[in-house]
């Protein structure tokens, strides 16, 4: 088990890796290791992402035009955010399978609240995050009071958020305010709107990362062992990344419904596998301490790309599940394989 290295005094807790020896060099050698297997999967997302923009590019040329930039970036933004939000999960050693269940609850509560009133979006807003909020508390009060496994927890709460979802709105329907819909397809500058959000959310975490919370986060998904004896507040870290997760879950919601304009009960049932497979593919381990949710951010434009290239090939709905299906499955495996080289 991978074991932070301590800051004694003031000051944040910082990690800086795996520790054990190997008969081949100790602890550096360990540590070079990990970070060439980081490097290894930033060039590969990297690859992917130049990859399918290029394909793109080829397939659809008006996809660099003003309308096309807005359009991807409209569609792209929810499971970027979502991704963003299992990403901080997954590094703090957890993972979260409501978090598409949050976006719904999250999406349809501030449909209600605004009932197509621009004066009313404010308070949506924050009914949409605090709702967020709320659900990401429950999971991490669920796995770290009751100890029980992230996997399992978030499978049973997902399965009470969706059922509170329905409750709020029964079928797909509601308005959304036409200033909220209005401005997410508009300009500044020239720029899209949903561009200028979309490039925000990494910039956002890059603002982050170097906080307390965000230490703490990486140092109990590098080990809660190691993170506990380096006087790290392992419930309190694990709790707040998946509060933090649910707030950025509520933010998809919103997201959600500046694209749709209206309300959908069941608009999360995918995105939580999908989330799974950005952050995977944007190079973040499935084992927690690993990886950044700006990876993430890379990996789920990936995916959406692919998907938009599928779409367009003409391939069949059944198809498309099945395409989508294969890539969760390659980057499991991809997770799995990373992991068995970093305990050999």
């Amino acid at each position: 088990m991978s074991t932070p290295q301590t800051q004694h005094g003031p000051g944040p807790v910082t990690t800086s890796g795996d520790t054990r020896r190997t008969p081949d060099g100790g602890p550096l050698a360990s540590i070079g290791a990990r970070l060439g297997r980081l490097r290894v999967a930033s060039w590969a997302t990297a690859a992917l992402l130049v990859a399918v923009l290029v394909v793109n590019g080829i397939l659809q040329p008006n996809i660099l035009t003003a309308y096309g930039i807005t359009s991807l970036a409209t569609t792209l933004l929810p499971l970027v955010l979502v991704a963003v939000a299992q990403a901080v999960v997954v590094i703090g050693g957890g993972l979260d399978l409501s978090i598409g269940a949050i976006v719904a609850l999250s999406s349809v509560v501030a449909v209600q609240v605004m009932g197509g009133s621009d004066a009313m979006v404010p308070l949506g807003l924050l009914a949409a995050v605090g709702t967020g909020l709320a659900a990401g508390l429950a999971n991490g009060l669920v796995v770290s009071l009751l100890r029980l496994q992230p996997l399992i927890a978030t499978f049973a709460t997902g399965s009470v958020f969706s059922g509170m979802a329905l409750w709020v709105l029964p079928t797909p329907g509601g308005q959304v305010p036409g200033f909220m819909t209005g401005i997410y397809r508009q300009a500044i500058a020239g720029i899209p709107v949903a561009l200028l959000l979309l490039a925000a959310v990494p910039a956002s975490w890059l603002l982050l990362r170097r906080t307390p919370v965000v230490h703490h986060i990486r140092a109990v998904g590098d080990g809660p062992s190691a993170a506990f004896a380096s006087l790290v507040p392992v419930q309190r870290t694990q709790i707040a990344s998946f509060a933090l997760a649910g707030g950025i879950g509520g933010l998809a919601g919103l997201a959600v419904l500046g694209n749709s304009g209206s309300g959908d009960p069941f608009i999360g049932a995918d995105l939580a596998l999908s989330a799974v497979a950005a952050v995977v593919v944007g190079g973040v381990a499935l084992r927690g301490g690993i990886g950044s949710p700006v990876g993430a951010v890379a990996g789920a434009i990936v995916l959406g790309l692919a998907t938009n290239i599928l779409f367009f090939l003409g391939l069949p709905t059944a198809w498309r599940a099945l395409a989508s299906g294969l890539v969760v499955i390659a980057a499991l495996a991809l997770s799995a394989l990373t992991a068995g080289r970093g305990e050999r």
